[in-house]
């Protein structure tokens, strides 16, 4: 009896293993597929962000020409340049947001490493033009980060390091100004400028390679927010 029940014991035993044996087991196909899938719905959801900042830089440009008229058609008191930098910031904006239409994991660091450099120069000419004085960034930023590594990492840290510098050397001018070249608007939004460009900066300081998207997206949503922030601020320099 003992004999029959051990051999029933092996015979279900057997018949389980082979069960397992025969079910599917997950193949290198399956999860490509996966990852596809994946893919396809982040590249989805990116590209439904890009709409969403789209509209609301329409809303931007409509609010734009609806605080220039007001909401009875009587012109509102602005100076020229007012107006060039904001229309030239909206412009900008659109390109950017063009730009991230395209932004895959491959080209987007090159992309924003120009982006930061083109930013922090355009920034850096409003500066010199207000400052009293002007110190060139320390040629010495990169020193203590990762040397010669070619690494994400140590690239992303070495230009942390040199955006640093130049932003402190703007923060430094800024604290000395010469009223007589600056109107108070004017400076104020460059403040703002070298707020922003920081805080990008401390943004990527925290990245790494798969933090792409977000990187970029909220650069942009930031750069809207500030200039939604100076549009709403009543121009100090004109009466209105």
């Amino acid at each position: 009896m003992r004999y029959a029940q051990l051999a029933t014991i092996v015979t279900f035993t057997a018949a389980l293993l082979a069960s397992a044996c025969n079910r599917p087991q997950p193949t290198d196909e399956t999860a490509r597929e996966e990852r596809q899938d994946t893919a396809a719905a982040d590249r989805q959801r990116q590209q439904d962000e890009t709409a969403r900042l789209e509209q609301r830089a329409a809303e931007l440009e409509r609010d734009w020409d609806q605080k220039k008229t007001g909401t009875t058609g009587q012109a509102r008191s602005t100076t020229a340049e007012w107006e060039t930098e904001i229309r030239q910031e909206l412009a900008e904006i659109r390109q950017a947001l063009g730009n991230l239409r395209t932004t895959t994991p491959q080209n987007w660091w090159d992309r924003t490493e120009r982006e930061f450099e083109q930013a922090a120069n355009e920034v850096e000419q409003d500066v010199k033009r207000f400052a009293r004085r002007w110190t060139e960034p320390r040629t010495d930023a990169e020193v203590g980060t990762t040397g010669t590594d070619t690494s994400w990492d140590a690239r992303r840290d070495r230009f942390v390091a040199r955006m640093r510098a130049r932003i402190e050397a703007m923060e430094n001018a800024l604290r000395d100004v010469d009223n007589n070249r600056a109107r108070e608007g004017e400076v104020d939004d460059t403040r703002a400028r070298v707020h922003q460009l920081r805080d990008d900066v401390d943004r990527l300081d925290r990245a790494d390679e798969n933090d792409w998207w977000e990187v970029t997206r909220t650069r942009v949503e930031a750069w809207m927010d500030r200039l939604e922030a100076r549009m709403n601020r009543q121009n100090p320099n004109t009466a209105g």
